[in-house]
Parts: structure tokens; C-alpha cells; sequence
């Protein structure tokens, strides 16, 4: 069975991508938990955006998932071209040995060029070209971008946010 992987960042202090890994069967009520959060009139969930109480609920949600997120710390490197090259390369990779399907990254107009050079090449050199399809979408379409997007912010805002999503975490890459 093949996962699904969605894709955000937080550029605070440097860059941190975390990527959700989703299995086929668990899409649907993943996508059914996350929209439930939704507050009235609310299109998307937005980490930074939401209160502190709110915010602890979101990830509480996020850790009885079910989903696993792996994080790509590119903090050490100081230009962030750079930065989100590497990380995507070793994004592609990991992809790849997992038999991932799908790989959705939040959408940053000003970034998509040099994303899709990036990902073309890496599918390539990963050998998966034929098999893992990418995309980027906005985060109102895609509910599941959510999850990158708060365990992002959890683990860039210290220990105790961390601790808060530890249940969920898979990896932690260093990207030098």
C-alpha cells in the first residue's frame, strides 16, 4: 500500500519542512477529523492563526490521527534556496523508500519553478519518475497540508509544543 505525503514549512528561524505521511485507507477520515476543526466561516486551519487554546486541541486531534510526520531540518544552512533544494532532495528519496504514491507540498507561488526543476530532477535520480506524482495545492484544498503546517509550527516553537506532538513524529532529519 502506498502512502500519501503532504508537504509544509515554517521559515522562522530557518528552513523546517515537516511531510505527513497518510495511508490510503486512513485519507478520508483524516481529511473528516481535520475539517472538523473548522470553526464557523473558517476555510482552512492556520496554526499561527489560531489561540493558544485552540491550538492545543488541534494537535491533541492531530496525535489521536493515526498519521506519522517525519521533519526535515534545514536550520544550519543559511540561504534558503539552498536549503529547500536539499530538503526537497532528500524528501524525494525517502518518498521513494517508502513506496510513496503522492507527494503534495503547501503552494508558494514564488517558489514553484525552482520546486518543480528541484522535484523533476530528484524523481529522476530517485528512479521514481514513473511511479510518485507530485503537486502543489493550496492549503484550502487540501485539508491533509494542515497537519505539516502545525507540527511545523509545534516543533519550531520550543519543548513544550514539541512534547505536545512527540506522539506523531517519525523521523527527524538533519539536513546539512
Amino acid at each position: 500500500m502506498s502512502v500519501h505525503v503532504f508537504v509544509d514549512e515554517t521559515k522562522a528561524d530557518g528552513l523546517l519542512v515537516a511531510a505527513a505521511l497518510v495511508q490510503p485507507r486512513q485519507l478520508a477520515p483524516t481529511r473528516t477529523l481535520l475539517r472538523g476543526l473548522l470553526l464557523a466561516r473558517q476555510e482552512r486551519l492556520h496554526f499561527t492563526k489560531e489561540g493558544k487554546a485552540r491550538q492545543g486541541q488541534i494537535a491533541a486531534a492531530l496525535c489521536r490521527s493515526g498519521v506519522l510526520v517525519d521533519l526535515y531540518d534545514a536550520r544550519t544552512i543559511a540561504d534558503q534556496r539552498t536549503a529547500r533544494r536539499m530538503v526537497l532532495e532528500q524528501l524525494v528519496a525517502d518518498c521513494a523508500g517508502a513506496g510513496a504514491h503522492r507527494l503534495v507540498l503547501e503552494q508558494d507561488d514564488s517558489l514553484l519553478a525552482s520546486d518543480r526543476r528541484t522535484l523533476r530532477a530528484a524523481v529522476h535520480q530517485a528512479g521514481v519518475a514513473d511511479e510518485l506524482v507530485y503537486e502543489h495545492l493550496p492549503p484550502r484544498s487540501e485539508p491533509l497540508l494542515w497537519i505539516a503546517d502545525a507540527v511545523a509550527w509545534c516543533w519550531s516553537h520550543g519543548s513544550t509544543w514539541q512534547q505536545r506532538v512527540r506522539p506523531i513524529i517519525g523521523e527527524v532529519r538533519q539536513v546539512r
